[in-house]
């Protein structure tokens, strides 16, 4: 769909009570590629999911970068604030609380930059294999968000000492970071989709009356 300011599908859940996901592709995906993985970590919920408006080399990204590993970081606030202004938009349309963010590689980096921008938008996040995404982050009050960060052992992009940048930052900014670390590299695994499952799972039961 293209109504709204950037490509997305929208798929309507069954459980009212489930928070929406708001699904980030990696480089190269688009708003297709994590349906399934969206499904299956959160059976029932209404899933948003958007097509990053960068390309690089013809493939679909949410920012750019001078170099793998290294961020246009002006870039990155315009489309952090650009992406979080039509999460707002399609909140209204499809009448959607807060969402969760689950976004993979460039789409976990962008979700973490949400956080660090603008925080309100979120209810929490699921970053698989993501970075830190700006050098200087704004102060900012995170106020007990739930932020699950998934990371590769032998991830030969992303060094671990990035990772835990990454979760000591939004720590320190006051969310409840949940950081693990999988046997695996880059890709994402069976192994992604239990953690993220059942992370979900919990924190779902303890926001229960």
């Amino acid at each position: 769909m293209t109504e709204l300011s950037h490509i997305h599908r929208f798929a309507p859940g069954n459980r009212r009570e489930a928070t929406p996901l708001l699904l980030l592709h990696g480089t190269g995906g688009d708003e297709n590629d994590l349906l399934p993985l969206g499904g299956a970590i959160a059976p029932g919920a209404s899933l948003l999911s958007v097509r990053g408006k960068v390309l690089e080399h013809g493939m679909p990204r949410f920012f750019r970068r001078l170099a793998e590993g290294v961020f246009d970081e002006d870039d990155v606030i315009r489309r952090a604030n650009e992406l979080a202004d039509f999460v707002l938009e399609a909140r209204q349309r499809y009448d959607l609380a807060a969402p969760i963010a689950l976004g993979y590689s460039n789409g976990a980096n962008i979700a973490a930059a949400m956080l660090l921008l603008r925080p309100e938008v979120l209810a929490g996040a699921m970053l698989l294999r993501a970075m830190v995404p700006l050098s200087k982050p704004p102060k900012v009050d995170l106020a007990g968000k739930p932020v699950l960060i998934v990371s590769g052992q032998s991830d030969p992009i992303i060094p671990p000492s990035n990772s835990q940048r990454l979760a000591t930052m939004l720590e320190k900014a006051g969310a409840a970071v949940d950081h693990r670390t999988l046997p695996v590299g880059h890709q994402l695994s069976q192994a992604d989709l239990t953690v993220a499952s059942q992370w979900l799972e919990t924190r779902q039961s303890l926001a229960l009356p």
